[in-house]
């Protein structure tokens, strides 16, 4: 049963992301993933101006006469939220977690195909699938799709992307766009399946990162946990030659995730936990219309 808490939250998500939708929706969202395909529509009998490639060659055998077929630009997307639900989200150095960042993320991609009359469905994952809900339309349909994400209680810890992609691919019949919304921090080598789901459906992948991981302060000797493993580990924070060493190696791990993305012909969204949520979508779609013109 709900709990006036989280009806609540998901009513405060909703209205929060609902102030940034127009943004996302008002000309980007459209002009980069609609009327990206074509659906048979009718067949009628050629005419000297058509293209003699459209002929069904099975009804002009039937009827005696050429016909040909007809196609309608195809205007409902299918729009599937891969969002990573393991222990290493609930990291944050700020006032949200990874978690958090990556629930309203997705909440604000829901809300934007929602508000574009286009199917929308969840994966929850972590080692395992957590949550499957089948691509719907409608605002009920996103706001129980919102109220999962905050509602979950992970029965894994730990991270298997691949996997993921490969229970999409096996659930969805059709070209559909999929936004992985995940730290990408995951010990399983899924470059393989990414290219794959990639050739197949329009993948996106939206990295999620706290400013801590990307540069540590050199300040302080401190304790760290790993939260999926459950090792704990010394960090001489104080010693700025390892300091510097342990954020070299973040950067390097940030580019080879980059590069993955880059090789397996990914598009990669970067949203920090304490930046503007809008700001990198924005510049997404712009890109991608600057390639598509």
């Amino acid at each position: 049963m709900l709990t006036q808490e989280l009806i609540a939250q998901v009513r405060k998500i909703e209205i929060k992301t609902k102030r940034i939708v127009e943004e996302i929706t008002g000309g980007a969202y459209h002009s980069v993933f609609k009327g990206r395909g074509l659906e048979f529509s009718e067949v009628r009998e050629y005419t000297p101006e058509d293209d003699v490639r459209d002929i069904d060659w099975n009804v002009t055998a039937r009827m005696g006469v050429p016909f040909i077929k007809k196609y309608t630009e195809e205007r409902e997307l299918t729009v599937m939220l891969a969002v990573d639900a393991s222990a290493s989200g609930l990291f944050g150095s700020g006032i949200r977690s990874k978690n958090q960042r990556a629930i309203e993320t997705a909440a604000l991609l829901a809300l934007s195909a929602i508000r574009n009359h286009d199917k929308v469905g969840l994966l929850l994952f972590t080692d395992r699938t957590e949550l499957y809900l089948p691509p719907r339309s409608g605002r009920s349909h996103s706001l129980r799709l919102i109220r999962e994400l905050m509602a979950v209680q992970p029965k894994g810890h730990g991270t298997d992307i691949g996997a993921a992609l490969e229970t999409l691919m096996h659930v969805l019949h059709k070209k559909s766009v999929i936004f992985l919304i995940s730290d990408l921090i995951d010990e399983h080598d899924y470059e393989k399946t990414l290219k794959i789901a990639g050739r197949r459906h329009d993948m996106v992948a939206v990295r999620i990162s706290d400013p801590l991981e990307e540069k540590w302060p050199c300040s302080a000797n401190i304790m760290l946990e790993d939260a999926e493993s459950g090792s704990i580990l010394p960090f001489p924070g104080k010693n700025r030659k390892v300091c510097s060493s342990r954020n070299i190696a973040a950067q390097e791990d940030r580019i080879k995730k980059q590069e993955k993305c880059a090789r397996a012909q990914v598009d990669l969204i970067d949203v920090s936990c304490d930046g503007d949520l809008v700001a990198p979508f924005l510049k997404f779609f712009k890109k991608r219309r600057r390639q598509s013109s």
